[in-house]
């Protein structure tokens, strides 16, 4: 079921449907720098502190992906957006996430895009249903940020490979502030490489974002994740 939108949604979507057509056509343009067709990359359009109206607006433009990075969050927009109707969207968890919240996001999760510690494996661990999976990597020398260090990165992925309900898509990171995207984006290209010696299948790379999207699409992103982009300011 396709769902309908929002008493009101035409006249707001406007602007929203202007900016993603914009992204839209940005991403073409990059593919294309990169030699790559345009349909085998994934934009998820992350809508944190956005209302569940503009999600149900995005699904009437076409959009089939959306992330959230707040589990509390993410659960009430899915359970308002399966009331509305959408329940063909696919919902993107990207943020970090807390071990005892795994099982509860797992339910309305397609993704899990922050995989980042061993005891996050096993907590998403399930022999019932599969979940698609990426391992976060920390670009970073703090440790407090989300993601594992690149030289942990292939003992992590073993453990995602040997554990039930867990579907490795690759890799996903965040570049660091201040410093070029790019290179760091070429950093996890190249560590996907290794990591597909474990896992020929995990090809997919969830990087780039609103302000660098263009870059992980030369390096390879498969998943972009963006928002203010497409969806505006957040709200107050």
């Amino acid at each position: 079921m396709t769902g309908v939108p929002p008493e009101g949604g035409s006249a707001a979507a406007g602007g929203l449907a202007d900016r993603l057509a914009r992204v839209r056509d940005g991403v073409a343009d990059a593919a294309e720098a990169a030699g790559r067709p345009a349909d085998e990359i994934t934009t998820i359009v992350v809508t944190k502190f956005h209302p569940a109206s503009l999600v149900a607006e995005l699904a009437s433009l076409g959009v089939t992906d959306v992330g959230e990075n707040r589990h509390q969050e993410a659960q009430a927009k899915a359970a308002e957006l399966e009331r509305l109707g959408w329940s063909a969207l696919r919902w993107h968890f990207v943020g970090q996430l807390q071990s005892k919240k795994a099982r509860q996001a797992r339910r309305y999760a397609s993704a899990i895009h922050s995989i980042d510690r061993a005891s996050l494996v096993d907590a998403l661990r399930s022999d019932e249903t599969s979940v698609d999976a990426f391992v976060q990597i920390n670009l970073t020398d703090d440790p407090d940020r989300g993601g594992v260090a690149p030289d942990a990165a292939e003992a992590l992925v073993e453990r995602v490979l040997a554990t039930p309900g867990l579907r490795l898509r690759g890799l996903m990171a965040v570049a660091p502030i201040g410093v070029p995207a790019r290179p760091e984006f070429a950093r996890v290209r190249e560590l996907s490489e290794r990591v597909r010696r474990l896992a020929p299948d995990a090809r997919d790379l969830s990087m780039g974002m609103s302000h660098d999207y263009r870059d992980a699409i030369l390096e390879g992103a498969t998943h972009l994740r963006i928002g203010t982009a497409i969806t505006g300011n957040r709200p107050a």
